[in-house]
């Protein structure tokens, strides 16, 4: 029996509307998300670059005084001090760098640049490391950000359980949506440590996350919606 036009006319208007309540709450999410990361930055910033730039100056300051005042091994101690503790600080304002914009991801493409991570990964911790991620190609930017720092955190938790293997699969989810799901064979752990660190990146985007432990391993599962994934 075919259709009442009224009914379909009613129920693409409905679809309509519930489109443009997506489109809005993720709006909303992202505008939150985005105040959320400048708090954060802006404490990063203060608590950790500007104060050990501070105490480099300081030390360098006493490097000075000590080489007028000819205490020349003083003066080479405290230098050495400050390098170490300036090259503390350009590491943590490049790990920031990278997390605002991964530079890797934006040059090479989302799957060369997993690939280099599982392998960077793989020499440094011995473990084989497999890469199915082609079906990310066609997410949308802020989708493959956010997989990408994803991939990123799960990959760093997974080799503290000094895993043999590791697997990533993106693939495609219900209603359009993705998913991405790490896999390891490390030891497992009891509690859910580190589960808000993915809820954290996951959340401007309706991600929903889900951390399986067992005695075999451990599985990192996020699912975007699909008008978070493909627009």
């Amino acid at each position: 029996m075919t259709e009442p036009v009224e009914s379909s006319h009613e129920r693409r208007q409905g679809e309509r509307r519930q489109d443009e309540r997506d489109r809005i709450r993720l709006f909303e999410q992202r505008i939150a998300a985005e105040q959320d990361e400048r708090r954060r930055l802006a404490l990063f910033l203060h608590d950790g670059a500007v104060q050990s730039l501070a105490g480099i100056a300081l030390m360098l300051d006493a490097v000075d005084h000590a080489v007028a005042e000819g205490r020349v091994d003083d003066a080479r101690r405290v230098l050495a001090s400050a390098l170490e503790q300036q090259r503390a600080t350009i590491q943590s304002l490049r790990d920031l760098s990278f997390n605002i914009e991964p530079v890797a991801l934006r040059d090479q493409g989302f799957e060369p640049a997993v690939r280099e991570l599982a392998e960077r990964l793989g020499l440094d911790q011995a473990v084989r490391v497999d890469v199915d991620v082609a079906a990310a190609d066609s997410l949308a930017e802020r989708a493959q950000v956010t997989f990408y720092q994803l991939i990123r955190v799960a990959l760093d938790q997974a080799a503290s359980r000094g895993p043999t293997s590791i697997s990533i699969v993106v693939g495609d989810a219900e209603d359009g949506g993705a998913r991405l799901t790490v896999t390891d064979d490390g030891r497992p752990e009891r509690r859910l440590s580190g589960i808000g660190q993915f809820e954290e990146r996951a959340r401007p985007l309706s991600g929903e996350v889900e951390v399986d432990r067992t005695d075999t391993g451990t599985t990192v599962s996020i699912v975007l919606p699909g008008y978070a994934a493909r627009s």
